[in-house]
């Protein structure tokens, strides 16, 4: 019989954690889920809801929500992984930079992450499972048989991001979008629950120089290596 391992890939803001997750997942027939995507889909509905802005966040109001809301997961017409909310496909809404401005807020709050842990072991609890996040090594899944902490350079990262958004008709400029990004890695990284940490076991893979094939092909043989072993 096969053996079935848990993959748990961490890293900062826009580092190709969730591409190559995905990949990784369709290469080794796993199941994948995008964590960062169950936090965006609050953060859009707390926005949608007035329950955050610039000005303003009731934090109470949001807990007291949360337990009318389904966050799940659906494949679209082109096997592509999409987020639901209460069962509305919202994928398409949940990557603008005013999501992006206020995602870290909603995922540093304690009842947002130990329900949104919970959701995520449930998904796990058979393995044959990629998951990337902030946290999934550290403590979604702190006995995951392969652990990879991802990153790039903050130029590159930024350069990525542009494009991505681009690509969805988002118009933003580099020092933008930059801003944002460190903003991000600065407050994932010192958030008191959950913080965004290179644990022990992690292997680091640096992908400022390299393509997200040959990305792929040393993320699929390191996972190879744990199946086989």
């Amino acid at each position: 019989m096969k053996t079935l391992i848990s993959i748990a890939i961490d890293g900062f803001s826009a580092c190709g954690k969730s591409t190559l997750a995905k990949d990784l997942a369709s290469m080794l027939d796993y199941n994948y889920i995008d964590s960062g995507a169950m936090y965006r889909a609050l953060t859009y509905f707390a926005i949608k809801n007035n329950l955050i802005s610039a000005n303003f966040f009731h934090k109470n109001l949001l807990i007291n929500k949360m337990e009318e809301l389904d966050i799940g997961f659906v494949l679209d017409e082109n096997d592509k992984n999409c987020i639901t909310l209460n069962n509305n496909n919202i994928e398409d809404k949940i990557r603008s930079i005013e999501v992006s401005n206020f995602v870290s807020k909603i995922a540093e709050i304690h009842e947002v992450r130990e329900k949104m842990v919970k959701i995520q072991r449930e998904l796990g609890e058979n393995k044959a499972i990629v998951m990337d996040g902030r946290d999934i090594g550290s403590v979604v899944f702190p006995d995951a048989e392969l652990k990879l902490f991802v990153t790039a350079d903050i130029d590159v990262r930024t350069k990525r991001r542009l494009l991505e958004l681009k690509n969805k008709n988002i118009v933003v400029n580099f020092e933008e979008v930059k801003k944002n990004l460190i903003e991000r890695d600065f407050l994932d990284s010192h958030r008191k629950d959950s913080p965004l940490i290179q644990v022990e076991d992690a292997i680091v893979l640096d992908n400022s120089n390299l393509t997200k094939e040959e990305q792929l092909i040393i993320a699929h043989n390191l996972a190879l290596n744990k199946i086989n072993s």
